[in-house]
């Protein structure tokens, strides 16, 4: 469902698939998003994010998703991750203990309560475009 408010477009329901990558543990770090639910089609962010270890990416491609969708209004959004270390996280089941990643599970799980916020857990192979985009991004620079 679409409604106005002013210029902007606000959609009230996104479904966001993430991946986070680097070529190396820590190593050159990307971040795939793929974000449907627009009336103007899926929206597709890489982005390079420099050295970094395979967690942050993949909890730096989920923040990527929450910022858009807190930017544009939206009131639902599901995310589907194939990093189930994100995933427990996020959904409560793992206690998120490392310092490295502590805040930025903070600040993911602060965005998300500003939405009706879901996160699933997909095999890799469902997950293949937001892969493919995190691994253009981390090749990029």
């Amino acid at each position: 469902m679409l409604s106005r408010l002013g210029k902007i477009e606000v959609t009230s329901e996104l479904v966001a698939y993430v991946d986070g990558g680097c070529l190396g543990n820590p190593g050159p770090a990307g971040i795939g998003v793929v974000i449907s639910g627009l009336a103007e089609g899926p929206v597709r962010i890489a982005k390079w994010i420099g050295r970094q270890d395979n967690n942050v990416a993949e909890y730096a491609a989920l923040m990527e998703a929450l910022q858009y969708a807190v930017e544009r209004k939206a009131q639902k959004l599901h995310v589907y991750s194939d990093s189930e270390v994100v995933v427990r996280q996020m959904t409560g089941e793992y206690v998120c203990r490392s310092p490295r990643l502590y805040s930025l599970h903070w600040t993911c799980r602060k965005l998300a309560r500003s939405l009706a916020f879901s996160i699933s857990h997909v095999r890799r192979e469902e997950n293949a475009e937001a892969n493919g985009l995190a691994q253009a991004a981390r090749r990029r620079k």
